[in-house]
C-alpha cells in the first residue's frame, strides 16, 4: 500500500507542537518523555520515510528483557491524525478511510486525552511597597511674598519616615516619593541647639545663609530645643502598652521585634510607674492590669506570652486601652498608651478619618497617645502617623532593635513626657526684602493664618529634649525669582526702619496642663545672613538632610545637586555624633546613590 508522505515544514510544526507538549498518565501524573530534540528527530525521521508503517503493531523483536518504562505518545498517531486533513485532491486508501479509521479515531480521542492543560498565566507578585499605604504629599510651592507674606504651620517631633525610608534602602529598594517626609528626616537626628535659659520651655534658635544647591537662594533655619529631664526627674508615669496581636502580625519583623523592644522600655521604669498591657485581634482582651514597674519579671513574662493570630479589631483595641489608662489615671502625671502595630485595622473602625475622631474624642481626657509602626508588606503608616498627631503623641517606626532602644531608651524622656503643646509657628516676611519663599517639609502641617491665634486648632507637642527643626529657601530683593512678580502689587520701600527685617517670627505654645496659650516672638535680620561655610556644623548637617530628603522625593528644587555633593556637606559636618546616628546616614546616602545608578531608576 502507498503511503503519502507529510511535508518538511509540516513534519517541523508537528515537532514544535509535540515538544510543547508534556504528555500526562491517566492517573494525572506526568509521563516520562523523550528529550524534544529525540522528539523532534523521531517526528523527521517518520516523515522523510517514503513508506511508514501502518497502525497495526509490527511483530516484537527478539531481544533481551528490559526494564518496563512508561512509553511515550507514539509519535506516528499525530502524523496519522495530520494525514487525515492533508490537502483537497489527495486520494485516501479505502483501508485507511474504512476500518483503521475507527482505530485512528479512537487513538486520536485518546490523545486528545492526555494532551495537558493550558499552563496558567504566571503571577507577578506585587513589591511589598505597592501595599503599604502612604498619605500623598505634593511639595510646598514657592510663594510670593507680595501674595501670601505669611507662613503659618504646625511643628513636627515625628521620626517614622526616617527610619521606614532606612529600612527600604537596606532593603534594596528606592521609597515612593509620598514616604519621604523631609521634616521627619531632619528631626531624626538631635541637633546641639542651646536650652532655654529664661524659664520657658523650649528655647528657639535661627540661622541663615546661602543654599548651596542655588546660590540664588537662602536657607532660613529655625530650631526649637526643649527644655531636658533626668529620668529619675519625670513624674510618675501611667503607661499602657496596646499591642496588635492579629494574624498580620506574625513575622520576625513584627510580633517578635515589638515584644523585644517593649521589655526595652520596661528595663527602665522605676517603683512609681505603672505598666498596664492590652493587646487586641479578632477581639481584646486587658493581659496584665496595672502592674508596678519593678515588678520586671511579671511583666517581661506577659510580653513574652503573646502570640500573633485572628483579624484586627484595632479600633475595639484603642477604646479599651483609653479605658484601662483612665482606670490608672495618675493626676499630674505621665499618662500615656503606645500603640504598636502595623496598621492594618479589619475589624470594625478601619477608616483614618473615623479613627481619628475617635482619638480627638478620647485626648480630652488627658492621656495621650503615641504610635510604634513595625513590619512591611501591608504596612499602613498614612494611619499611624495621623493618629498619633491628634493623639498628641509622636511617630516612630521600628525597624530593628537598635531603632527600639534609640525610641524607648535614649529617647525615653522625650517619648513620654511633654514639655509643651499645640506648639505653632508663624512667619510674616517683609516684601521689602524677601521675594519668595518656599518651607521645606512639613507639608501635612500647614496651618491656616487664622489658626495661630486659636487656641482650640491642635497642633504638635515637644518632649523633654526634643529638638525640631525647620528651614525656609528665601529669594531676597535683588535676587532671579522663580514667578513673575505681579504687575499691579503694591510696592514696598526699600528704605525705612523695617528695610533690614526679614521677617517677623512668632511661636505659640501651651504648659502641659494650660488651655491658653503664650506667645513668643522676635525679628529675623538681614545682617544675620553668613556665608555656608562659618555656619555651625547642625545648620550645614541639617541642610544635607533637607538635600537628600528633597532628592528622594524627586528633587524638583535641588537644581543639578547629586548624592555625592550631600555627603561632601554632610561628612564634613557631622559634628558631635554620640549615637552614630550621622555616620549611618553617610552610609544610606552611599546606598541611595548606588541604587539611583541602577538601570530603570
Amino acid at each position: 500500500m502507498k503511503h503519502r508522505t507529510p511535508s518538511p515544514l509540516l513534519a517541523i510544526l508537528l515537532a514544535g507542537l509535540l515538544a510543547a507538549c508534556s504528555p500526562t498518565q491517566e492517573d494525572g501524573t506526568p509521563a516520562r518523555t523523550e528529550s524534544r530534540s529525540d522528539q523532534a528527530a523521531a517526528l523527521a525521521k517518520a516523515a522523510g520515510n517514503e513508506t511508514r508503517p501502518t497502525a497495526q503493531a509490527a511483530p516484537p523483536a527478539q531481544t533481551a528483557p528490559q526494564t518496563p518504562q512508561t512509553p511515550a505518545r507514539p509519535a506516528p498517531r499525530l502524523a496519522e491524525a495530520t494525514a487525515a486533513n492533508g490537502p483537497p485532491g489527495k486520494a485516501i486508501e479505502k483501508k485507511e478511510a474504512g476500518g483503521e479509521a475507527v482505530g485512528r479515531v479512537a487513538a486520536d480521542r485518546m490523545s486528545v486525552a492526555v494532551l495537558p492543560q493550558p499552563a496558567p498565566y504566571a503571577i507577578v507578585p506585587v513589591p511589598q511597597e505597592a501595599r503599604e499605604r502612604y498619605t500623598q504629599l505634593s511639595d510646598n510651592p514657592v510663594r510670593q511674598v507680595a501674595e501670601a507674606p505669611v507662613s503659618t504651620f504646625s511643628i513636627d517631633v515625628d521620626t517614622g519616615s526616617y527610619s521606614n525610608v532606612r529600612r527600604m534602602l537596606n532593603a534594596g529598594n528606592l521609597p515612593p516619593a509620598d514616604a519621604v517626609r523631609v521634616e521627619e528626616l531632619i528631626n531624626y537626628f538631635p541637633y546641639d541647639y542651646a536650652l532655654p535659659k529664661d524659664g520657658r520651655p523650649f528655647a528657639v534658635h535661627t540661622e541663615m545663609a546661602p543654599a548651596p544647591w542655588n546660590a540664588e537662594r537662602v536657607l532660613l533655619r529655625i530650631g526649637i530645643k526643649g527644655q531636658d529631664v533626668a529620668k529619675q526627674a519625670l513624674p510618675p508615669a501611667n503607661v499602657v502598652f496596646l499591642v496588635d496581636v492579629s494574624g498580620s502580625m506574625n513575622s520576625a519583623d513584627k510580633l517578635p521585634l515589638l515584644k523585644s523592644s517593649l521589655k526595652l522600655l520596661v528595663s527602665e521604669m522605676r517603683a512609681q510607674d505603672r505598666i498596664s498591657l492590652v493587646t487586641y485581634a479578632s477581639g481584646t482582651q486587658v493581659i496584665l492590669p496595672p502592674t508596678a514597674g519593678t515588678e520586671k519579671a511579671t511583666i517581661d513574662a506577659a510580653i513574652d506570652a503573646l502570640q500573633a493570630g485572628g483579624s484586627t479589631a484595632g479600633a475595639s483595641g484603642i477604646q479599651l486601652a483609653y479605658a484601662a489608662a483612665q482606670q490608672s489615671f495618675i493626676k499630674g502625671g505621665i499618662n500615656r498608651i503606645l500603640l504598636a502595630t502595623d496598621g492594618d485595622f479589619n475589624v470594625g473602625i478601619a477608616d483614618t478619618r473615623q479613627l481619628k475622631s475617635l482619638i480627638e474624642e478620647k485626648r480630652k481626657s488627658g492621656i495621650s497617645l503615641s504610635t510604634l509602626g513595625f513590619g512591611t508588606g501591608n504596612y499602613n503608616e498614612a494611619m499611624m502617623e495621623q493618629i498619633a498627631d491628634v493623639g498628641d503623641g509622636a511617630y516612630s517606626y521600628i525597624d530593628s532593635l537598635m531603632e527600639g532602644h534609640k525610641v524607648l531608651v535614649n529617647e525615653m524622656t522625650s517619648t513620654l513626657a511633654t514639655i509643651a503643646r499645640d506648639v505653632k509657628v508663624q512667619i510674616e516676611f517683609n516684601p521689602a526684602v524677601v521675594r519668595e519663599y518656599r518651607q521645606i517639609g512639613y507639608e501635612n502641617r500647614q496651618l491656616a493664618r487664622e489658626d495661630f491665634n486659636n487656641d482650640r486648632v491642635d497642633a504638635g507637642d515637644i518632649g523633654a529634649g526634643h529638638t525640631v527643626t525647620a528651614l525656609y529657601e528665601l529669594t531676597l530683593a535683588g535676587s532671579k525669582s522663580s514667578v513673575d512678580p505681579l504687575r499691579y502689587a503694591p510696592k514696598s520701600g526699600a528704605d525705612g526702619p523695617l528695610a533690614n527685617e526679614i521677617g517677623y517670627l512668632k511661636l505659640r505654645y501651651k504648659q502641659p496642663a494650660a488651655s491658653d496659650s503664650q506667645l513668643i516672638a522676635f525679628t529675623l535680620q538681614r545682617e544675620a545672613i553668613k556665608p555656608l561655610a562659618a555656619t555651625s556644623s547642625e545648620f550645614r548637617f541639617a541642610t544635607a538632610v533637607a538635600a537628600y530628603g528633597q532628592i528622594l522625593r524627586g528633587g524638583k528644587y535641588t537644581g543639578n545637586w547629586t548624592y555625592d555633593d550631600v555627603r561632601k556637606l554632610a561628612a564634613a559636618s557631622t559634628g558631635n555624633d554620640r549615637f552614630g546616628y550621622r555616620g549611618e546616614f553617610l552610609r544610606l546616602l552611599d546606598l541611595a546613590a548606588a541604587l539611583g545608578t541602577r538601570p530603570g531608576r
